[in-house]
């Protein structure tokens, strides 16, 4: 028969994970095999005993020689249970049953041990379920380690017997990403057929976009930095400028405290701010006269400064 379908000749293998459906088909096998047998599993078998002159039984084992017909019937029915389920189970579960010599009580065991644990897989499986669907990817997290976690509990779901198809988890990694990757989702799902989709290729895809938004972003805050410490400067530069302005006025201010005659104060003004714009008058003419070849920005700048500064300090003389 095909190994789907399971062998009529053998019994069913029972492992951690297919306990209800292993129970159905060990019921019907051991039917199969005759009433007795599957008797043996619902009544038990007990070792007969030597009866006392009343036809009661003792505490002595009968010997198998002296068993009759009937006892021998019963205990071939244990025998053929004990032995299909002893073949029914792995390695692991075989120990706990190898010490049985009656079908019931291996029969007991097996189900005992493996109810319980369908129980608490049943309770896990529903725990992990609820986390993996709340699982949502963090606004700093990297798509390799969304993926990672994602992996986890793929490999969880293993564990338990539930494996989680390419479709389902390339699904939940699309609906869980975060609002950047909206576009992508977007243009993938148009794109292309989710329900046939690899999960490597898509992380693939993923961290292909992660890196051009990455670095566009790198550049944009480069941009918005640089314009920040220009307009710094040009503020401090702007400053110092006022400084030397509000300087130059107390200076005046103070001179002009220290003379009496307003006349004298005005004439005095005006015979210094002469002073200044003959010199500066000087230093153009000079610098003009002398100036046959073409200079360079920084002496221009410099010639700006010694220009510059003075005339405005004379202004404030005059008008201030």
């Amino acid at each position: 028969m095909d190994r789907e379908g399971g062998y009529v000749t053998r019994p069913p293998l029972l492992d951690d994970f297919n306990y209800d459906i292993w129970k159905a088909r060990m019921i019907a096998f051991l039917k199969s095999m005759d009433s007795r047998t599957w008797k043996a599993v619902l009544k038990g078998w007990e070792h007969p005993k030597v009866k006392d002159a009343n036809g009661a039984d003792t505490d002595e084992l009968k010997l198998e020689e002296d068993w009759t017909a009937a006892e021998d019937s019963l205990a071939l029915g244990n025998s053929k249970a004990l032995n299909a389920l002893f073949n029914g189970v792995d390695k692991n579960m075989f120990r706990l049953i190898k010490k049985c010599e009656v079908a019931k009580d291996a029969w007991e065991i097996l189900k005992t041990t493996q109810e319980d644990t369908a129980k608490v897989k049943i309770s896990r499986l529903q725990n992990l379920t609820r986390k993996f669907e709340n699982l949502r990817m963090k606004e700093d997290e990297s798509v390799h380690n969304f993926y990672m976690n994602v992996m986890d509990f793929a490999n969880s779901f293993d564990d338990l017997g539930e494996k989680l198809s390419d479709e389902k988890i390339v699904t939940k990694i699309l609906r869980s990403l975060t609002k950047k990757f909206d576009m992508k989702v977007i243009a993938m799902e148009e794109a292309q057929d989710i329900s046939i989709m690899k999960v490597d290729e898509l992380i693939g895809s993923l961290q292909t976009y992660e890196s051009s938004v990455n670095e566009r972003l790198e550049k944009k805050n480069k941009s918005i930095a640089f314009v920040s410490n220009t307009d710094d400067e040009d503020l401090e530069n702007d400053m110092e400028s006022s400084e030397s302005i509000s300087e130059a006025i107390k200076q005046k201010k103070s001179m002009a405290a220290t003379w009496s005659d307003e006349e004298e104060y005005e004439e005095g003004q005006e015979s210094e701010a002469a002073k200044h714009v003959t010199v500066l008058i000087g230093i153009v003419t000079s610098d003009t006269e002398s100036c046959d070849e073409e200079v360079s920005y920084e002496e221009l700048e410099a010639t700006y400064c010694v220009i510059y500064f003075p005339a405005l300090y004379c202004l404030f003389f005059i008008f201030c």
